[in-house]
């Protein structure tokens, strides 16, 4: 048995849900929605299941709605997380301190030489 093939975090069905009822999935890159999903997902405990079928036939509706909440909050923040990260990101000025590691040289032969 693999377990990551027979069970799964349930909370990642609805964050998935989440973002594409959002639109998200259409206008962010995969490593944003990469970054999205862990910082959602670590802001709600793990709910793990082997079936869907299992969290439709036995998940009260009051707790699929409260799971629900859960997920357009977690997702919200790290939006605000991900998107002041973004805001704040200044292009980084160049090093002018040169290093140990900058003033070896490889030479043609591959071995190196220090100046």
């Amino acid at each position: 048995m693999k377990l990551d093939d027979d069970i799964h975090n349930y909370y990642e069905h609805l964050v998935l849900e989440r973002i594409a009822k959002l639109g998200l999935d259409k206008t962010k890159t995969a490593d944003y929605l990469a970054d999205l999903c862990c910082l959602a997902l670590n802001q709600v405990p793990p709910r793990y299941i082997r079936f869907e079928v299992d969290m439709a036939f036995y998940l009260p509706q009051s707790e699929r709605r409260q799971m629900e909440m859960n997920v357009e909050y977690a997702i919200s923040k790290a939006l605000r997380f991900l998107n002041d990260a973004e805001k704040n990101e200044k292009p980084h000025a160049p090093e002018t301190i040169e290093t140990e590691a900058m003033k070896t040289e490889i030479d043609t032969t591959g071995d190196l030489k220090d100046d």
